[in-house]
């Protein structure tokens, strides 16, 4: 009942979320700049997401809340759908130029001329082929590649961590912050990546990802196991 309610919350905290950006973006509630209060909290939605989908192999390993694994997929794809939206409206602010359509030039400049921008859509790049590969399909496909491909979302967060400092202009102390918390999850996981290589890589039954199969197992999800992402 616990683990339910606990994937109930990650749903409608997700949805709701998304719910509200969009009546406030129709609505007129986003300030004097709708587009770039967009993408800043879409932005920043994806990678809240993402860093608590990074939360959870911790708080299983050293904690034993092995019920935080069941919501492990939801997290990722939930932080790859606002990832999504936020480089859809990015390239929609800076590619759509009023009376004229839109402008490739203008969005390969904004893209590949501006370092947070380039640092933003590579951590992106990373996120696709763990969200399509995340089914136990995938899994069962590439066998032990998949668990190499998976680490990437440690490169990926490590992007969009220098994404959101880089395109921070103002006061930075809450930008670093979210940022420091989740390098210190990254942090956490050396301790459980160098257990895994010395027992032989078991850590490859739940690789580090972004998204996990729908249906894991229950009685394994409810165990600690410190070699889980």
């Amino acid at each position: 009942m616990k683990i339910a309610k606990l994937q109930w919350a990650v749903h409608l905290g997700a949805l709701l979320t998304l719910a509200w950006l969009a009546f406030a973006f129709f609505t007129g509630r986003l300030g004097a700049n709708p587009i770039r209060e967009l993408t800043l909290r879409t932005g920043l939605a994806a990678f809240i997401l993402l860093g608590l989908s990074l939360a959870c192999t911790p708080l299983n390993a050293f904690l034993g809340w092995g019920g935080v694994m069941r919501v492990r997929r939801a997290l990722g794809l939930y932080a790859f759908l606002f990832a999504s939206l936020h480089l859809a409206v990015f390239l929609y602010d800076y590619g759509w130029i009023a009376g004229e359509g839109f402008d490739a030039g203008s969005v390969y400049q904004a893209l590949f001329e501006k370092r947070y921008a380039l640092a933003g859509l590579a951590a992106f790049l990373l996120l696709v082929p763990l969200a399509v590969t995340s089914t136990r399909g995938w899994q069962r496909r590439l066998g032990p590649r998949w668990q190499t491909l998976h680490r990437l979302v440690y490169v990926a967060a490590l992007l969009a961590s220098l994404h959101f400092i880089w395109q921070t202009k103002a006061d930075l102390r809450v930008t670093l912050m979210y940022v420091g918390a989740v390098v210190a999850l990254l942090l956490l996981r050396l301790p459980l990546l160098v257990q895994a290589a010395r027992h032989g890589g078991p850590e490859a039954r739940t690789p580090p990802r972004v998204a996990e199969s729908s249906e894991p197992d229950e009685a394994a999800s409810s165990r600690p196991d410190p070699v889980r992402r």
